[in-house]
């Protein structure tokens, strides 16, 4: 499957889920991708969450590439990094 998937530079910091969510365009239909700061800090030690997220920013979008490739998609449209 040959998917343009592309990753603007808008990830935010979600309070509420206690997640960092960044959006993704994929043949130009918009998703959601998102980590929580408890993986976050689980996969690379401890840090604020927008710290953590730009420092492994490259690893994080393939990792969500993988999943979106895989369909590995919420019906609510999200892709969670577990």
């Amino acid at each position: 499957m040959n998917q343009a998937i592309q990753f603007p530079d808008c990830e935010s910091w979600d309070a509420a889920q206690q997640a960092v969510i960044f959006p993704v365009l994929v043949n130009g239909m918009g998703l959601t991708c998102a980590i929580t700061l408890e993986r976050l800090r689980s996969r690379y030690g401890a840090g604020e969450a927008m710290a953590l997220f730009t420092a492994h920013r490259w690893d994080l979008e393939d990792e969500a590439e993988q999943l979106i490739r895989e369909e590995e998609v919420s019906d609510q449209g999200w892709v969670w990094l577990s």
